[in-house]
């Protein structure tokens, strides 16, 4: 009777034996991916206010919510060198309230329509809206208006903002990386306001109202900003509510902003950071924007090299080589142009080896056109990627104000996945070959001086 159960037992575990072995061939065999479907957006809805501020309204979705986003050209691009952070101040104060509103009373009609309000300042815009709901979209434009146009910037609460602004400061300045990146940004665009990242914390603390008043009178306008809406609205309500909101702000002027210098003949920094188990690395350069011909190239070109996770950089030092966690590469973008950079934290002992291999990548593809396969799969990756990061209001209207941006054109997002999926092999080692260029590259590195200097002799001393 044992016998017999035991021999019933052996048969029942090599049947699941067998059985897991065959799910397993099955996993390592998936079906091949679909062909990538073109995105496409409901027709916007597109007119111009009469003081020359451009409106965009999209219908999207069937959720009975509405996001809106003023973009306003006032950013830390028209900062001083003596102002660095003047537009984040700026963008701060304007939470606490308009002329005919207190803070709390923004606040508390914002979360009656279902939202909250938001300000983001960057470094080429600023952007200021909410995500609300339907019945209550026309409310929030006239409210959003409000703030836009008559911010209270009250004094008494000054101190708190600089406070805050003094304390996300000295966070960032405890982070290896916003140091590798701020030093990065210096090497690459020098004096100009894309070079300054953070200000000190005396240029912070001396900011007045009078200065914060000065920057928003002298960039906020209808010449500098556009609005979007996406979401379920009643279009001609929505129209009428725009233009009572905004038709009457006055136009000002667009403004002259600070040219950008051609790149420095410094590329290589050693910040130290003592006895730190990680090194953190930056390698990159300058790099054509948007608009150019080889844009979406270089896109798929960036994906395959570091930007998507299966990517060649990151298969090296990560997988193969256990070097580093989360290497990843990204081309960052402003008007006319752009910047492509490689980051990782890599073990200590080694940095120069990490480099190498990174280096190494970028020199087999700009040699070596990538194997179809291997460049089908990064472009069907990214053609789902777009998708996806379009597949909420807030992706849309952020879709449709890099479009403007870059002055890509109505058919920019319908047409995407179709260039994505037209780029070729050779197209990407060309691309390579032609941009990324490891002689003209700038590499930051912030860690342990004493373990790192003599693994990085071959880029000090270039």
């Amino acid at each position: 009777m044992r016998a017999s159960k035991s021999a019933g037992l052996y048969l029942a575990l090599a049947l699941v034996g067998l059985t897991a072995q065959a799910g397993a061939q099955q996993k390592q065999q998936p079906p091949a991916a679909g062909t990538p479907k073109d995105f496409t957006i409901p027709t916007p809805r597109r007119f111009t206010l009469a003081n020359g501020m451009p409106v965009t309204l999209v219908p999207f979705g069937q959720v009975p919510k509405v996001t809106i986003r003023v973009v306003v050209g006032a950013a830390n691009l028209h900062e001083k060198a003596d102002e660095i952070w003047l537009a984040d101040l700026t963008g701060s104060m304007m939470r606490e309230g308009t002329a005919s509103l207190t803070a709390d009373a923004v606040a508390r009609e914002f979360a009656a329509m279902g939202g909250e309000l938001g300000v983001n300042v960057g470094p080429d815009t600023t952007s200021i809206g909410a995500d609300v709901l339907s019945d209550r979209s026309a409310d929030a434009v006239r409210l959003i208006a409000d703030v836009v146009q008559n911010p209270r910037l009250p004094e008494s609460e000054l101190a708190r903002v600089k406070g805050n602004l003094l304390r996300t400061l000295a966070i960032q300045r405890s982070s290896p990386q916003a140091l590798a990146q701020e030093k990065f940004a210096t090497l690459l665009y020098g004096d100009h306001p894309y070079g300054r990242l953070f200000p000190t914390e005396s240029m912070l603390q001396g900011y007045t109202l009078e200065q914060v008043r000065a920057f928003h009178k002298n960039n906020f306008n209808a010449a500098r900003t556009r609005l979007y809406v996406a979401g379920v609205f009643d279009a001609k309500v929505m129209e009428e509510a725009v233009r009572r909101g905004f038709e009457k702000w006055a136009r000002g002027t667009v403004g002259d902003t600070a040219k950008v210098p051609p790149a420095g003949t410094e590329r290589f920094a050693l910040l130290d950071r003592p006895d730190a188990p990680q090194s953190t690395v930056l390698l990159g350069l300058r790099v054509p924007g948007p608009s150019d011909k080889d844009w979406v190239a270089l896109e798929v070109t960036d994906a395959l090299l570091g930007g998507a996770f299966g990517s060649r950089i990151t298969s090296n030092i990560r997988e193969q080589k256990g070097y580093t966690y989360s290497p990843f590469s990204t081309v960052s973008t402003h008007p006319g142009q752009a910047n492509w950079v490689e980051t990782a934290d890599v073990t200590t002992k080694v940095t120069g080896e990490s480099i190498k291999e990174i280096l190494f990548e970028v020199d087999r593809l700009r040699k070596e056109a990538p194997e179809a396969a291997e460049l089908r799969g990064i472009q069907n990756n990214l053609a789902g990627i777009f998708v996806v990061q379009n597949a909420s209001r807030a992706g849309v209207i952020g879709r449709l104000a890099f479009v403007d941006t870059h002055g890509l054109g109505d058919d920019y997002l319908s047409s995407y996945v179709k260039r994505v999926m037209a780029v070729t092999p050779d197209d990407v080692r060309r691309v390579a070959n032609d941009y990324l260029t490891p002689d003209k590259m700038t590499l930051v590195v912030v860690g342990d001086v004493k373990t790192v200097k003599d693994q990085l002799t071959p880029w000090s001393t270039r």
